[in-house]
Parts: structure tokens; sequence; C-alpha cells
């Protein structure tokens, strides 16, 4: 068992739990509105550097596998958050903010897909 790879991800997870929190707390306290916009900035930045990470290190090999997993597992595990996104969608139904709601479950899922898209797009086209 390696034990390095455990230390890895949770100096990772920890970086990235506290990147969320600073961040949508200060986006939350800057641009407070009905749409969960912390939540959603984190998610989406989120998803853009696993774009680039994937393509650096699965596609390209440039990082070691210890780089990946603080990044991707610890970091960015730590830093996006499904379960946020779910409640807060959840708290915007319950107060009829039906439509809203539907905005902040589809529109994280689809800028998410381009997000991710773009990172890799991005790198890949830088690695040429």
């Amino acid at each position: 068992m390696n034990y390095s790879v455990y230390l890895v991800i949770g100096l990772g997870g920890a970086l990235g739990a506290i990147a969320r929190y600073v961040l949508s707390t200060w986006i939350y306290q800057k641009y407070f509105y009905t749409f969960p916009w912390g939540t959603f900035v984190v998610n989406m930045l989120g998803c853009f550097v696993l774009g680039i990470v994937y393509v650096l290190g699965v596609e390209s090999l440039v990082t070691s596998p210890n780089t990946r997993l603080f990044i991707s597992v610890g970091f960015l595990g730590a830093f996006t958050t499904f379960s946020t996104l779910s409640l807060e969608t959840l708290n915007l139904i319950k107060s009829g903010e039906i439509i809203v709601a539907v905005l902040n479950g589809l529109g994280s899922l689809l800028v998410g897909l381009i997000a991710v898209w773009l990172g890799m797009s991005l790198t890949q086209l830088l690695l040429k």
C-alpha cells in the first residue's frame, strides 16, 4: 500500500475545500442573487481545470500520477461540489423559484460540459 498517495490526495482535498469556501463566500458576499453564483462559478472553474488536467495527465502524460491525483481527485474533488448544487437546487424548488432551479440544475450540467471541453481543447491547442 502506497501511503504517499493518500497524503497527496488528502493535501489536495484540504486545499481544494479551503479554496472553494474562500471563493464561493467571496462571490456570495459580492454578488448575492437568488441564483447560487458561488457554487456555479466554483463548479464551472473546476470543470475547466479538470479538462486541462485530463489532457496534461492522461492524453499527454506531462504530469506525474501523483500530480494528477493531487489536482483531480484531491483538490478538484473537494473544490467542486455536486451535493451543494443539489441542495441549492432543491431549496430553490421549495421556495417556489422553479425557473431558477431548472436553470441552476441544467445550466450547471451544460455549462460544465462546455467548460471541460474548453479546458481540454485549449490545452490540446497549446500543446501542439
